[in-house]
């Protein structure tokens, strides 16, 4: 799993499978990914420090495999 944060354009991405996808918008901010047997393989949420909270870190970041790596 990898939790992706990007402060330039507020979008965070959780990544459950790295594969090729089917994309399904939920909301205007909350989309949805699967892969080819329908298994959820990640969400992307727009306007993160809205819906997440404001203490998200500050900037870009990677989260993966239990270490919080700066990109």
């Amino acid at each position: 799993m990898k939790i992706k944060y990007d402060k330039t354009t507020d979008t965070l991405y959780v990544e459950f499978s790295d594969t090729t996808v089917t994309t399904k918008r939920l909301s205007d901010d909350i989309a949805v990914d699967y892969d080819a047997a329908g298994k959820l393989a990640g969400i992307e949420v727009l306007g993160a420090k809205h819906l997440v909270g404001k203490e998200w870190p500050r900037e870009r970041v990677e989260y993966q495999e239990d270490m919080l790596v700066k990109v």
